[in-house]
């Protein structure tokens, strides 16, 4: 019989790919047989990474991009023929729009919206002759106002936009293109938030985060690599042009 979600032979990129939601989807899509080219800036995050997936057996190697510089991600992607993308690298801020700087704002930008489209760019048209799967990593943010997150739910908005123009502008390539909105996620980057701002308080604070989820936790980094691992699959060959919230409920239920 054969497997589902078999990605043998795929060749992939994951931006962000040496920690976190990006760790646990270069994971997932190596385990089922793609190619994993780690896109980051951390080195030594990337090929971490690329080593705990070739010592299982897998296909991976670690690859220094910068997405906000576009020189960066075309020698990063280097004319290669892909076959998945996966936009998932990006920052948070925290603020609302009395007191976001537009130093801030530029940051934001440049890196979750350019860095994007960057590699959307690079990625369709090295994906124009032959086809290929998009997936970009939204958030709730961008469905939902959610206190403090002016900047960082702009740039998520942009990017679901991006993937509804991505999707209906090449069909005809047999490119698709969907995005996932995660809620939050336990991922080192939470830990090492709450023990910044929280300390001595993190357990009762990690709580009160994951209980915002009507599920009552956050979600797992598993999970969102599980469901991105679908989405490139022939298994969703019909799927085009739509965000996947992945939120334990948080969009439809917390109203």
């Amino acid at each position: 019989m054969n497997k589902l979600f078999n990605l043998s032979g795929k060749r992939a990129i994951v931006t962000g790919g040496g920690s976190g939601i990006g760790r646990a989807i270069s994971i997932a899509l190596a385990t089922n047989g793609a190619k994993v080219s780690i896109f980051d800036l951390n080195m030594d995050n990337a090929e971490a990474v690329a080593l705990e997936i070739t010592n299982a057996g897998g296909e991976a190697k670690a690859v220094k991009c910068d997405v906000s510089d576009e020189k960066s991600v075309k020698e990063a992607m280097d004319n290669n023929a892909i076959d998945i993308l996966i936009n998932n690298a990006g920052i948070a801020h925290i603020g609302n729009v009395s007191n976001t700087t537009p130093e801030d704002m530029d940051r934001i930008y440049n890196i979750n919206v350019k860095g994007a489209y960057h590699c959307l760019r690079e990625g369709v048209n090295l994906m124009k002759t032959k086809g290929g799967t998009i997936i970009n990593v939204s958030s709730v943010a961008a469905h939902v106002g959610i206190s403090d997150r002016f900047a960082y739910s702009m740039s998520k908005g942009a990017v679901h936009a991006m993937t509804l123009s991505v999707a209906r502008d090449f069909l005809a390539n047999n490119i698709r293109c969907n995005s996932i909105s995660p809620a939050r996620v336990h991922t080192p980057f939470v830990d090492g938030f709450l023990e910044k701002n929280y300390p001595g308080n993190e357990k009762e604070m990690f709580q009160a985060l994951s209980s915002t989820q009507p599920i009552g936790r956050m979600g797992k980094p598993a999970e969102i690599g599980a469901l991105v691992l679908y989405l490139c699959s022939d298994e969703a060959s019909f799927v085009t042009g739509t965000d996947f919230p992945i939120d334990g409920g948080f969009i439809t239920l917390n109203n």
